[in-house]
């Protein structure tokens, strides 16, 4: 059962520290979005969605005419601005449909003219996709990875016998004793989180992975129809009438949304075939402030204004899937909620990554020359200080390449991206060159300079310091600065640490006078 828990935690331990750490950020994926667009102007109050889907309706009538749909992301405490997207006509006939999106101030209803960026987006959709590989092989290493981690956690429970005594001893300084001391304690402090996280994160793609059942229960169109409804509020466009008909005011439908739910409560807006007879609209309730992501909708006649189906309940079994997502995507808390959530993963964060430390802390104590390691305990060593070390800096790098590329540039938001995993493959290439030691102390430094730093270029740049924030009552910047800061501080306690560190080699196995010392050919952050 060891076996099994630390080969499972090692395999793919590189790829779940990456999800952890990544997932973990995207807890705060609006606010990171909303930092990275700081064109977007403050609401000192949430928009009246009513008022604001009116607002942008107008505006897209003008800007996207004749599309066959629109979809409206209202605002809230969150997000100040209207998210939109809207198929655009393709190219030429049996093109594959595409897309368009932009910005709109709720206030005014206008086209905000900011930088392209994914923001907070990027790490929510790498966490579960690794944005280069095609989404169906990054979704399938995700569940991968993730059953990899329910059975880590269920065979380190087992192995552990002692393992809640264990969680309130901590020996401090005692090299490999001390790892696995921080392994418990981290492990046990969001043990129910970490069973929770990788058991809903298996569920809400558990139709990809396993699809047989739903292919032997659901066989006609008709029936895949009614299971697409039971999970999803976003309605298909069907054929249009050729009939023109102005859409009828869209505030007053979302009026009858607020009515129903609250003022507060509604999320988005779809509208499909605006000006024809046969248009559609759907108003969709928001997540927050309800543990299940279970499509709640109003269906109007776009023409009329009609009400014409209200669906607001789902089957069992759909709505355990929306409890399940729900539980892991965490939208229904509050802030308070938010930062617990965001706490307890980066303890798993720190679970796994401790974990990957203790594989090379152990081995490299059993070794009859530490001086001389063989080349797999090399490739897991240089592994885990890109992978630990070096994703610090790539995350930043996508950061300071937010504030640094220029807003004209084409493909902006693609470099950005870029800059991520070119400075991850920068971390890799250097702790291959280097001595394991060294590229722990020097890539953790170098995190802590650029997570220190990036709220003065943040400062210099986006013309948004701290004071002007709080001033303006806007968190959001300050909230950015303050985390940077703690994070910069964590690593460089790290980075301090590692240099301070000497291994202890047992006098029967210490290295002959002419053999390099240990502490020059690796080591690890103690």
């Amino acid at each position: 059962m060891s076996e099994l828990h630390t080969w499972t935690g090692l395999l793919l331990g590189w790829v779940l520290y990456a999800m952890f750490l990544t997932g973990t950020v995207s807890y705060f994926k609006d606010e990171l979005s909303r930092w990275a667009r700081p064109e977007v102007p403050h609401q000192a109050a949430v928009p009246d969605p009513a008022v604001a889907a009116q607002r942008v309706a107008d505006e897209l009538a003008r800007v996207a005419p004749g599309s066959a749909q629109w979809s409206l992301r209202m605002p809230d405490a969150r997000n100040p601005a209207v998210a939109a997207f809207w198929r655009t006509t393709p190219s030429q006939p049996g093109a594959r449909r595409s897309f368009a999106e932009g910005s709109f101030d709720a206030a005014t209803g206008a086209r905000v003219a900011g930088r392209e960026t994914l923001g907070g987006e990027f790490f929510y959709r790498f966490h579960f996709q690794f944005h280069y590989l095609p989404v169906l092989w990054g979704r399938w290493l995700a569940g991968a990875a993730a059953m990899f981690m329910l059975v880590a956690i269920v065979s380190g429970v087992i192995t552990h016998k002692k393992i809640f005594i264990d969680f309130f001893t901590f020996r401090w300084g005692k090299g490999q004793r001390s790892w696995l001391d921080a392994h418990n304690a981290v492990s046990v402090f969001g043990l129910p989180f970490h069973l929770m996280i990788t058991y809903t994160g298996l569920v809400t793609l558990m139709a990809m992975y396993m699809p047989w059942g739903e292919q032997a229960a659901f066989r006609t169109p008709a029936e895949r129809q009614q299971m697409t409804r039971e999970l999803n509020a976003f309605i298909q466009p069907g054929r249009p009438s050729g009939t023109a008909a102005p859409l009828a005011p869209v505030d007053a439908m979302v009026r009858q949304a607020q009515g129903r739910w609250g003022p507060d409560d509604v999320g988005r807006v779809t509208v499909t075939h605006a000006g024809d007879a046969a248009a559609r609209v759907a108003i969709a309730r928001g997540d927050p402030g309800r543990v299940s992501t279970s499509p709640q909708y109003l269906l109007f006649e776009g023409a009329t204004g009609r009400l014409l189906e209200t669906h607001d309940r789902v089957g069992p079994a759909a709505e355990t899937r929306g409890v399940m997502m729900a539980l892991h995507m965490g939208r229904f808390g509050d802030l308070s909620l938010r930062w617990l959530y965001f706490a307890v993963g980066l303890a798993g964060t720190a679970m796994v990554g401790t974990g990957l430390v203790m594989w090379t802390v152990k081995r490299r104590a059993r070794l009859a020359r530490p001086d001389r390691v063989h080349v797999g305990f090399r490739v897991v060593e240089r592994l885990n200080v890109a992978a630990i070390a070096g994703l610090s800096i790539a995350m930043t790098a996508f950061l300071w390449a937010n504030r640094l590329l220029p807003a004209s540039l084409a493909g902006r938001a693609d470099w950005e991206v870029h800059a991520f995993f070119l400075a991850w493959g920068a971390c890799l290439l250097h702790a291959a060159c280097r001595p394991a030691r060294r590229a722990w102390i020097e890539q953790l430094g170098f995190a802590a300079a650029a997570l220190a730093l990036l709220p003065v270029l943040d400062a210099v740049v986006a013309h948004r310091p701290p004071w002007r924030s709080v001033a303006e009552g806007d968190g959001v910047f300050v909230g950015v600065a303050l985390v940077a800061w703690a994070f910069a501080g964590l690593h460089a306690v790290l980075a301090l640490r590692a240099a301070r560190h000497r291994p202890v080699v047992p006098a029967g196995r210490r290295a002959p006078a002419s053999a390099p010392a240990p502490g020059r050919s690796g080591g690890r952050p103690a």
